[in-house]
């Protein structure tokens, strides 16, 4: 099996989570979220999840980042992570921070109102790239993905998604409310940390049930 290595200082963020910090109602909805992903594997279909929030700037990108993390780790695969949000902003400068204290590395390669960032995560892998879009623009899918809300605006404003056969809501609360305030590096590295923990609960989860590929 050719499976390269996360960057160590990742592996070591993920190793000090802890699925005690998962809420018991979360892991239903996770375990829901892990049967899906399930389901399409066994059909011999890539699992395709699409992060939803209203701006594509923090919960949608973490969610995305880490699931994709997440499912590397795990040896699961195929999998593809995207995230768009219901209007188009830009990743907000303290959720990339916030991944960079995690381990990845990021570079920036375009300027502007809604810069285009690349993350990486692992050596030997393509980097995710990161910058807001809404959710039915490219480079996401059009069809034959799972919807997965995260953001309660964004599930109460888009019942539907189209092109999607699946829908989930896994909201989290937004670290917005503290940008601008002493607390915000707190507040970011917490929804940073949670997020990566449900993610890597989830693929550790479909993992446990699916036989590794041998990409």
């Amino acid at each position: 099996m050719h499976h390269q290595p996360l960057f160590s200082a990742i592996a070591d963020y993920l190793r000090a989570l802890s699925d005690e910090a998962i809420a018991p109602g979360r892991l239903l909805l996770l375990d829901e979220l892990s049967a899906y992903v399930q389901t399409r594997l066994r059909d011999g279909q890539t699992a395709r999840l699409i992060f939803i929030c209203t701006h594509n700037s923090r919960r949608s990108h973490l969610a995305q980042v880490w699931a994709q993390i997440a499912a590397h780790a795990s040896g699961v695969a195929p999998v593809e992570c995207f995230s768009g949000g219901t209007e188009i902003t830009a990743c907000h400068p303290s959720t990339l921070a916030a991944l960079a204290r995690a381990g990845l590395h990021i570079q920036t390669i375009t300027r502007g109102e809604n810069p285009v960032h690349l993350l990486q995560y692992a050596h030997g892998v393509g980097p995710i790239v990161a910058f807001s879009k809404r959710y039915d623009q490219p480079p996401n899918p059009t069809k034959d993905f799972a919807a997965v809300m995260t953001c309660a605006q964004a599930d109460e404003h888009c019942p539907f998604v189209a092109g999607a056969h699946r829908r989930f809501a896994l909201t989290y609360a937004d670290p917005k409310q503290a940008d601008g305030t002493p607390s915000e590096a707190a507040a970011y590295n917490a929804a940073c940390r949670l997020i990566a923990a449900e993610m890597s609960y989830l693929f550790r989860k479909v993992g446990s049930s699916f036989p590794l590929t041998s990409e």
